[in-house]
């Protein structure tokens, strides 16, 4: 299927008859305020490598009846956002998420934008923690850094890998850190050195990674452009992809509303053609057993001409990230296995959060059901 051509597209909403967006499943019975802060345990994680702007990572836990689930919506984020981060919550553990239809799920290594002049191996070590991974995700347009520090790493992957005979597929991240200029300049920079898979997220708005995409064609620079903010954060998740902005769409379970959701967002965006890649949000161990059973549940899709469209290695073993988590997700052959996880009793009590944060993510909570509700 022959997908829109940006430069013929703008940023005006989509004609009438245009396809919805998706509606999201029905939620299911949200619990009282009581049952669910007489479950929740809040922790403070500590991880390897400043990620993301943060050296801890907060969640609060809940021992729900479906199992132990997680709610953890960054920081700074209201409480409409963070609502759709506990529906995740709420579907898993007191409703019905979809049903796996695999054991197990591929995923990618994470690198983040750790600096190789400073420490050259710094990125050996990294990708030990993935063993079986060929598909890498390497986090660019960092502050303070520039596009040779992002190439130097870049390189450093594939140079890794190169040494074990074996040639990867590298995705780069610049969570919307660059101006439409320069993620052309930064992007025909990093595939000098070899291809990418593609770039995710490289400006904030529609219109800029259109422009990136009909940029990149024209000078002939072949890499694909991925949206994850403007899917995420959207109203209409599939508002870029309607707009013929990006090849793929990053998707995650918590800030989406639950594994209900990305399914059904899933298979609207493949019928226009466009895979996806289910990512994480920097959750747990426990957390991450959401983005696991959204990938594992995800139909066999094809677009409009039946043409299968396959989802990508999913960006869901991010727990290599953490200095202590509070379970165990072992990548086994470059893949994780889908199914709940239950917390290290002596990880919840040496990383319980202070009061004062314990207390803050109760009044959350509170705030956040309100919306939900």
């Amino acid at each position: 299927m022959s997908r829109p051509d940006p430069a013929e597209r703008s940023d005006s909403p989509a004609p009438s008859d245009s396809p919805a967006a998706p509606a999201a499943p029905a939620v299911p019975a949200v619990p009282a305020l009581a049952d669910m802060l007489d479950r929740a345990r809040v922790v403070a994680l500590p991880l390897r490598t400043r990620f993301r702007g943060v050296d801890v990572r907060e969640a609060m836990l809940f021992d729900a009846p479906g199992g132990w689930v997680e709610w953890s919506p960054f920081p700074e984020y209201g409480p409409e956002e963070a609502s759709r981060w506990l529906r995740c919550a709420v579907e898993l553990g007191w409703g019905a998420p979809p049903t796996p239809v695999v054991d197990s799920v591929e995923v990618n290594a994470t690198i983040p934008a750790v600096d190789v002049s400073a420490d050259g191996e710094a990125v050996a070590r990294l990708l030990e923690r993935y063993p079986g991974c060929a598909t890498v995700k390497v986090k660019v347009a960092e502050a303070g850094q520039t596009v040779a520090d992002d190439v130097a790493r870049v390189d450093a992957v594939r140079a890794w890998f190169s040494s074990r005979h074996v040639v990867p597929k590298v995705r780069v991240d610049a969570n919307g850190g660059w101006t439409p200029a320069e993620a052309v300049d930064a992007t025909a920079a990093l595939t000098r050195g070899g291809p990418l898979d593609y770039v995710e997220q490289p400006c904030r708005t529609v219109g800029e990674l259109a422009e990136v995409r009909r940029e990149l064609s024209r000078r002939g620079i072949v890499a694909r452009i991925a949206a994850d903010e403007l899917i995420r954060k959207a109203d209409d998740p599939l508002a870029v992809v309607r707009a013929g902005a990006c090849d793929v769409a990053v998707v995650k379970a918590a800030p989406l509303g639950g594994v209900g959701q990305v399914v059904r967002v899933a298979e609207e965006i493949g019928r226009l053609g466009v895979p996806v890649t289910v990512s994480s949000a920097l959750e747990t161990a426990v957390g991450m057993g959401a983005g696991l059973r959204a990938a594992a549940a995800l139909p066999v899709l094809c677009d409009a001409d039946g043409t299968p469209v396959h989802p990508n290695p999913a960006g869901l073993a991010t727990g290599s990230l953490f200095e202590v988590d509070v379970a165990r997700r072992d990548i086994v052959d470059g893949r994780i296995a889908v199914g709940p996880v239950i917390p290290d009793a002596a990880v919840l009590d040496e990383c319980a959060a202070s009061g004062a944060r314990r207390d803050w993510w109760f009044r959350r909570l509170e705030s956040a059901l309100d919306v939900l509700r």
